[in-house]
């Protein structure tokens, strides 16, 4: 071999290492990024677990809000709202009832006609409008007066439906899904508007009286027997349909929960005395915190860019309207550590670009390639080609950030449980009757109304699961959870029913 091959042999060796050089630091490299990303979520499942030791004592700290709520106004994170509903719907409520349900830029009209047994619902009637966005701005009687002509044109097209009899009105229920002090079960007064609506005449008036007077003005003969907001429906819903249902829980894009607790255990309002000896106490859970909480980062920061800080801190845990995000920041952190998602996308840094269905889809996609992963990655996220092991990588944070959320929910319902007595810490014959004898515990049912826990299967598997870890097998076996759909809608109606049987519906009369 001549010089001149050697140096050709010499040259190509050199070439030949500096490639094998290459390509070594590039695996070194992949499997370094790979190790920081796999450090990522190791320490995402280590900030969001939530062992049974730690769920029960995030029980108790739920019980003692509950317990310091009732005690004094301001003396809990947990405002324990009076909501004056004392008379829940039984079944044996008859006759044609309306519902009116106010909560964003639709309203809906129902008609629902009971027919005096448990779960006989014999016809119902639904009409949504959306509200004119000029509206949400104006004033208190403009507004009103287009739902009072919506409600009057409802009742003329009705068919077959009798009018009243003299000396009878139609009755109302109003949901009404935006923040306002309650002061008996028909009224209350405004205390801010959310969702666009910006009425200033409106806040601190009677949100009841407002659409009184306008159905007066359009001529129609219909009273407001209750006011409530959409948690207290399905409490009324649940309770229509089982007599067991003690408390609800809404687990949608927000959450929320009430329960139906002893007058007397409502010490910030001593000598209350109701019908029932009992009262319907509107939680306002969403905004309940405990140092027991599993928080992490994320969590850290997404409290702090949100518009409300420091506020809501349940909430920002276990609903939907922040699930996708967490999420999003983890996927961030992820793409920040490492490039196993390629290019940095711009649209990571886009707060709540990624939805809770969308967390749904890729946790439930059963794929065997994950389709489902790589298309939402794709078109919400413009991250493409991603590996398998990424999109699998992907499916594992959606389930650690679920997991979390429905246990910490259960975690909750069973804090109410607590508080009512209904969670077996005392044994489940702990009761005594009148006699002396124990009591066996009583059936339970708690009714969850929202699409987290109704469409989301993996959130439902994993909130009952908890459940039966925390109160063990046989007490387990007398709690039930029932899903319910429309109580802002169909409650609101029942309770209307109910208030219109009692004749007792005002605060005087409790």
């Amino acid at each position: 071999m001549g010089k001149v091959g050697v140096a050709l042999a010499a040259g190509c060796a050199v070439a030949a290492c500096v490639v094998a050089a290459v390509m070594v630091g590039r695996t070194v490299r992949r499997r370094s990024g790979w190790r920081r990303v796999l450090r990522v979520l190791e320490e995402l499942e280590e900030g969001c677990a939530t062992p049974v030791g730690r769920l029960r004592q995030v029980v108790d700290a739920m019980a003692v809000e509950m317990h310091a709520g009732l005690a004094s106004e301001g003396g809990s994170k947990l405002k324990m709202l009076l909501t004056f509903i004392h008379n829940l719907p039984t079944g044996n409520e008859k006759g044609i009832y309306y519902a009116l349900d106010l909560g964003g830029t639709n309203f809906r009209v129902l008609r629902v006609k009971l027919g005096g047994e448990r779960s006989s619902i014999t016809e119902l009637d639904v009409d949504r409008k959306p509200i004119p966005q000029h509206l949400m701005t104006s004033t208190t009687e403009e507004l009103f007066d287009f739902i009072a002509t919506s409600l009057k044109d409802f009742v003329e097209k009705e068919e077959n439906v009798p009018e009243p009899s003299q000396g009878e009105r139609r009755e109302l229920g109003f949901t009404f899904s935006f923040p306002f002090k309650q002061i008996s079960s028909s009224s209350g007064t405004l205390i801010k508007w959310t969702k666009g609506f910006s009425i200033e005449d409106m806040v601190g008036r009677d949100v009841s009286q407002c659409l009184q007077e306008a159905m007066s003005r359009k001529g129609l003969d219909m009273r407001v027997t209750a006011l409530i907001n959409d948690t207290v429906g399905t409490l009324a819903l649940g309770h229509y349909h089982d007599e067991d249902t003690v408390a609800a829980v809404i687990i949608g894009t927000g959450t929320n929960a009430c329960y139906l607790e002893r007058a007397d255990a409502i010490i910030k309002c001593q000598g209350l005395l109701t019908t029932s000896g009992s009262m319907v106490v509107n939680m306002e859970w969403g905004n309940f915190w405990s140092s027991h909480l599993p928080r992490t980062s994320y969590d850290v920061d997404l409290d702090a860019d949100s518009p409300n800080p420091n506020d809501q801190g349940f909430e920002k845990m276990i609903s939907g309207m922040y699930l996708g995000d967490i999420v999003r920041r983890v996927i961030l952190r992820m793409s920040l550590e490492s490039d196993v998602f390629g290019l940095i996308s711009s649209k990571l840094h886009v707060p709540f670009i990624l939805r809770t269905p969308m967390i749904a889809a890729m946790h439930e996609d059963d794929s065997p390639n994950l389709e489902e992963v790589g298309r939402i990655l794709q078109d919400t996220l413009e991250i493409s080609e991603v590996p398998l092991n990424v999109r699998k990588l992907v499916v594992k944070v959606c389930d650690v950030v679920t997991c979390r959320a429905a246990r910490l929910a259960a975690a909750g319902i069973v804090g109410i449980l607590k508080k009512i007595g209904r969670d077996g810490s005392g044994g489940i014959t702990n009761a005594k009757s009148k006699g002396g004898g124990s009591m066996k515990m009583k059936r339970t049912v708690v009714a969850v109304e929202g699409g987290l826990y109704t469409n989301y299967t993996m959130f439902r598997e994993y909130l009952n699961e908890a459940m039966v870890q925390i109160l063990g097998d046989d007490v387990a076996s007398h709690v039930i959870i029932k899903a319910t759909e429309d109580g802002s809608g169909i409650g609101a109606s029942l309770l209307a029913a109910s208030h219109s049987a009692s004749s007792s519906s005002t605060s005087s009369g409790i």
